[in-house]
């Protein structure tokens, strides 16, 4: 079963959050907390919003997908992009992963978005082969890029405000 995070599952979703990040070997890089997403997720304007996926005989969140609305000038339309999918490793196989992508998809489909995107690991080669099972396409010819920390701040002090 798929549905929408609700408040008291902020805990397991900042656990979900560390267990991807002992996942992907970067631990020491993640700084939410419990009240940081209960803000983003739940605050009075939030940006990012999170489905959880739970066994049918339990209201226990097993996975998750964290996701937010992104715009493509070509397609003149808005997209999700996907920043976190994890499921439980003991739960994985039954189909809450699959399931997370295709409530995705459906909030796509529903709202008119033409696409649903994310990133994933090059070394992480069961996922890229499920995420590939599924019909997702590599868009190998983009090179992520990213500003953070002392460069993004460099910059951002260097910028004159919008007007």
């Amino acid at each position: 079963m798929i549905r929408s995070a609700r408040p008291e599952d902020v805990p397991e979703l900042v656990a979900f959050v560390r267990e991807l990040a002992a996942y992907e070997k970067a631990e020491s890089e993640v700084e939410l907390d419990e009240p940081r997403l209960r803000e983003v997720l739940f605050g009075p304007d939030p940006k990012a919003f999170c489905l959880v996926a739970t066994p049918d005989d339990s209201d226990e969140p097993v996975g998750f997908a964290v996701w937010f609305v992104t715009f493509s000038t070509w397609l003149g339309r808005h997209g999700v992009y996907l920043e976190d999918l994890f499921v439980r490793e003991r739960h994985r196989r039954a189909g809450h992963g699959r399931a997370l992508l295709a409530a995705l998809a459906r909030i796509c489909v529903e709202r008119g978005y033409g696409r649903l995107e994310w990133a994933v690991l090059d070394w992480n080669s069961p996922a890229i082969a499920f995420y590939e099972a599924l019909g997702a396409t590599a868009q190998d010819e983009w090179t992520v890029h990213r500003l953070t920390g002392a460069a993004l701040n460099t910059l951002g002090h260097r910028a004159t405000a919008p007007r």
